[in-house]
């Protein structure tokens, strides 16, 4: 019985003594450091945290201008253009503003065709694609006359032409061509159409 009271009583000692200890350690690392600090003062309580604000989110701007210029671009395939023809000699297409003398000059050869392209044989989407890629680089490389072939359509079932009107009805939706006309036999006759195109480059 005292051999388990002394055991307690060494114990509670031996406690004592490190809590006296580690209480002296602290006390001499809290002195040290206010020796190091100096002399401060506490912040006044205010009560309110400051976040800064995030920076509003990038606006892709590039990707919004070739969004609006794949939209400008598109062309529609069931776009009718037989309406804004002109049935004559020639089947012609004047864009609103545009003289009934430019067709004239057109058909007559009066601007040499400087860039041509055959669709001939292409699916209708891949002749689609070819011919806005076709007229885009022309207007950029400032070429004013260029002719289409579309093909006749003697291959075709019926032996009808798919493409040609097909191509008017593209022609007629792009802003960059001015008028075109049913080019002359020696240029390929109603299997090509000959284009003006707006200055450009």
């Amino acid at each position: 019985m005292r051999t388990h009271l002394a055991e307690r009583e060494e114990a509670a000692r031996k406690l004592a003594a490190a809590r006296a200890e580690a209480q002296r350690k602290s006390d001499a690392e809290r002195d040290l450091f206010q020796r190091a600090a100096g002399a401060v003062q506490r912040m006044p309580q205010h009560g309110r945290v400051h976040h800064v604000p995030e920076p509003p989110a990038p606006i892709p701007a590039q990707r919004q201008l070739d969004d609006q210029r794949v939209l400008h671009e598109s062309i529609s395939d069931e776009f009718d253009a037989s309406t804004l023809l002109e049935v004559d000699d020639a089947m012609s297409f004047r864009r609103p503003g545009i003289g009934i003398d430019v067709a004239r000059k057109l058909r007559r050869g009066h601007w040499s065709i400087q860039s041509e392209i055959d669709l001939h044989g292409l699916r209708r989407d891949d002749a689609r694609e070819a011919l806005s890629a076709f007229l885009r680089d022309a207007v950029t490389r400032g070429v004013r006359c260029v002719r289409v072939v579309h093909g006749k359509g003697l291959g075709s079932p019926g032996k009808t032409p798919v493409l040609k009107g097909k191509v008017h009805g593209w022609l007629v939706q792009k802003n960059e061509v001015l008028a075109f006309v049913q080019a002359r036999a020696d240029e390929g006759g109603a299997g090509a159409v000959v284009v003006l195109l707006k200055p450009g480059g």
